[in-house]
This record gives C-alpha cells, sequence and structure tokens, in this order.
C-alpha cells in the first residue's frame, strides 16, 4: 500500500465541555440528557443533520421490546401522534407510542436537548482522538469550519460501533466469539398506497401469513434470492404509508467503509424487487409504491468491547439485578437475524423467549478496559454476542445511555476515575432522575 505523509498543523480547540457525547442516536440523546440533568455542559457530535440515529434517519419501524425508563417514556409520550394502538393477529398489540413517526420524534429529541441547554455539532465527523498516554481528553473532529478539537473531562462513546473507543486503543471483538460473523445489515424503507383495510403486517419472522397463493414468508423465501427471503411489514403513523425491513446483506462488516459501500449498492437494488414482490403476493399492497428509503444503514452488530463486566445471555434470562445497575426495566428477546440469509438466525429466539421480567445494565459493562475518561452507550458495551441481540434495542440503548451521562456527571463532580466511581453518588442521582429498579 502506498502512504503519503500529512503536513503537522495546529489544529484549534475551539470547545470546551464537561461531557462530550460522540454520535446523536437514542443511546447518545439518552446520554445527553442524562448528564445535563446532572448539571453537566454537554455537548454532542452528530454526523447527520438530525438527532436520532437509526429511529429517525434510519426509519426504524418502532421502538421494539416493552423496555420502560423516565427519559424514554417522556420521549415517546411527546412523539407520539395522534394514531391509535394497532391491533393484528389476534392478540398482538402494536401500541401507538412505539409507533415512530420520524419528523416528530426528531423534532422531539432536539427540543429536550435545547431544554436541557445540550448543545450539538451537526454535519460533524469525528476524525481521531486526543490522549495523554492512555487517558482520553477529547476528539478532534471535521465540519464545514474545517479540523477542530473538542476538549472535555469525560467522553461517551455512543457511535453504536465503538470508533472513540476503538481509536483510542480499547479492546474489543467482532461479531460472534467463535467465528467473527456479524448479524446482517439491512436498509429500512416505506412504501405508500397500500389499502389498511385488507393490509397484512407480518411483524416477526415466524408470523408465516396466510395469503391466497400460500404463506406469505414461504412464498418470499420461494421468491427472492438469498440472503433475501423474509416479510417484516409495520404500519405507520400515516394510513396507507407502510414500514418495510425486507432488504438483507449477509457478510459485512460494518467498520469496513468498503464493506458498508458494497451493502448500501446492493441494498438499493434489493427496494425494487420488495416492492414487485408485494404488489404480487400481499393483499392490500398491489397499488404499492416505493415512498423513501433511510438515510442510513441499519448496521445491527459490530465491535464488542472488553469491559470491566461482560453481560451474558444468563444474566438477562434471569433478570439480573446488578448491585451497580445504571439502566433498568429492560426487555427484549434474543432478536438474533440469521447470519447467513433470511429470517431468524438458529440461535435466535423471538416467540420462544419465555423470560417475562426487566433486567438490568450494571455500571462495570460501560467501562472499557484500558482507557480512561471514557464510557460506552449503546449496543458496544461489554456483552457476548447472544446477550447483544437483546440490549441492542433502541429503548435498551436509550436507558443505558442515561445511565452513562449519570456516571460521567458523578464522576466529574467527585473528581475520580470512572472506574473508582463512587456507585452511591451514581445510584443517587439516577433515582433523583426517575430510574428506579
Amino acid at each position: 500500500m502506498k502512504y503519503i505523509s500529512e503536513p503537522a498543523r495546529d489544529i484549534p480547540v475551539t470547545k470546551v465541555c464537561d461531557v462530550l457525547v460522540c454520535g446523536g442516536g437514542p443511546a447518545g440523546f439518552g446520554a445527553a440528557i442524562g448528564a445535563a440533568k446532572a448539571g453537566q455542559k454537554v455537548i454532542v457530535i452528530e454526523r447527520n443533520s438530525i438527532i436520532g440515529g437509526m429511529a429517525t434517519a434510519g426509519l426504524m419501524s418502532h421502538w421494539t421490546g416493552n423496555t420502560e425508563g423516565p427519559v424514554l417514556d417522556e420521549l415517546l409520550e411527546r412523539a407520539r401522534g395522534s394514531h391509535t394502538d394497532y391491533n393484528y393477529f389476534g392478540e398482538k398489540i402494536l401500541r401507538s407510542k412505539f409507533i415512530i413517526d420520524h419528523e416528530k420524534l426528531s423534532l422531539t429529541m432536539l427540543k429536550m436537548l435545547d431544554e436541557h441547554n445540550v448543545e450539538v455539532m451537526f454535519y460533524t465527523q469525528i476524525c481521531d482522538v486526543i490522549m495523554d498516554s492512555n487517558v482520553l481528553q477529547g476528539a478532534i473532529v471535521e465540519n464545514k469550519s474545517g479540523r477542530q478539537a473538542v476538549l472535555a473531562s469525560k467522553i461517551i462513546d455512543a457511535t453504536g460501533d465503538g470508533d472513540v473507543a476503538c481509536r483510542a486503543g480499547a479492546p474489543y471483538q467482532l461479531g460472534r466469539e467463535t467465528d467473527n460473523a456479524m448479524q446482517p445489515v439491512t436498509l429500512m424503507m416505506q412504501v405508500s398506497g397500500v389499502d389498511y383495510s385488507r393490509a397484512i403486517f407480518p411483524g416477526e419472522f415466524e408470523d408465516n401469513v396466510d395469503v391466497p397463493r400460500g404463506k406469505i414468508q414461504d412464498l418470499a423465501h420461494d421468491y427472492f434470492e438469498n440472503p433475501m427471503g423474509h416479510v417484516l411489514l409495520y404500519p405507520s403513523t400515516v394510513e396507507g404509508i407502510v414500514t418495510v425491513n425486507m432488504t438483507n446483506v449477509t457478510g459485512i462488516d460494518g467498520t469496513n467503509n468498503t464493506d458498508i459501500s458494497r451493502s448500501q449498492v446492493k441494498l438499493s437494488l434489493q427496494v425494487e424487487r420488495v416492492i414487485d414482490f408485494l404488489r404480487e403476493y400481499a393483499p392490500g399492497y398491489e397499488q404499492c409504491r416505493l415512498y423513501r428509503t433511510a438515510s442510513m444503514i441499519g448496521v445491527r452488530e459490530t465491535r464488542h468491547f472488553s469491559c470491566e463486566y461482560t453481560i451474558t445471555a444468563e444474566d438477562i434470562e434471569q433478570a439480573k439485578v446488578f448491585d451497580d445497575w445504571i439502566a433498568t426495566r429492560c426487555y427484549f428477546n434474543f432478536d438474533i437475524h440469521n447470519i447467513e440469509g433470511a429470517g431468524l438466525d438458529k440461535t435466535g429466539r423471538q416467540n420462544d423467549f419465555v423470560q417475562t421480567e426487566r433486567y438490568t445494565i450494571p455500571m462495570r459493562s460501560l467501562i472499557p478496559l484500558k482507557v480512561e475518561n471514557l464510557l460506552l452507550a449503546g449496543r458496544s458495551i461489554g456483552g457476548t454476542h447472544m446477550a447483544h441481540s437483546n440490549f441492542r434495542a433502541m429503548a435498551i440503548c436509550l436507558n443505558i445511555g442515561q445511565g452513562a451521562g449519570v456516571c460521567a456527571a458523578i464522576a466529574n463532580k467527585n473528581k475520580t476515575r470512572l472506574r473508582d466511581n463512587y456507585y452511591p453518588d451514581v445510584r443517587k442521582e439516577l433515582i433523583s432522575q426517575g430510574v428506579t429498579v
């Protein structure tokens, strides 16, 4: 490989804050609110033009699972539309507050950040980290104003892929423990022109709905080439518009730009094929047409960081309440998309996930090994491949973010390292913000 030398230059320090949150998705949003509520000056760095990540720019259909939390509950209530609960397939009900109105959600998140005096740097890319030995001191960013440095007492990596932690030298593994394989990527889309009075809404891989020409999942398996072949359709906040989760590309490393670029092309080229299938086989979709596609790919899994604690599937199945909990009332199933093709992976558990109790996330699982002043928030925290398939749900990531923001704030107030954080003070602040087991 050929190299060039970049000329040395002085980079201006344009901003200094108490807590720097890298990434404005659900986890980053929660982190910013948690830290700001605890009295910290907070800056969020966001590469997109809107807050929300996969929940907004990624066109995610709904907040999955049945997680609760004070910031989450406030957000869902303020961002809910005028639509009602949607009952499909008998006992299955998609609550109206969980269905995402993307524009309203983005605006509500921005309002809440503004109410807590959080500064957001939009259209800003993190280029590098600022280190003093193993102590993270800030980030080098670039935007229309050029390259600049942002310094902070504590930094929270809410990038999803753990890009900041990686650059800072925190150890991690990619994907599944046995072979580093990762869940597939998806480009969410919406179609319009759907007749809701006749439309089907299979919301899980096991929802093999009877349609005039057979069962919908079986038809999709025969119609599409691998790795496509499942049907996931969700009502939106506007009648006639349906959110579609059917594009699928496997074998992608979401931390590799060549892979991501290749998958963007493949996923985009799958869109018309999806519409053709829906028109031919799905009742109510005969006149459907493409409404829009997401402005970012949905990457489900990349780096799992080595932290002070690694959450396991057993912890979730036992609904464990940790002594150092920072996120509570978390609930979802083991949603592992097929690593080799369409549908649910053979290790995934959705309909047969029998655990009914909510679980907690420990503070230790947010603290990466070998790097100081850094916390993880979201799907890259310390956890196994199996556990990650549960806590990667957006609502849980938001709760983790709030806990991370509080941890950073308390460490700043007590002038301690994050791994030496005095947990009773953390718990006291969490309770004051409404977080309970």
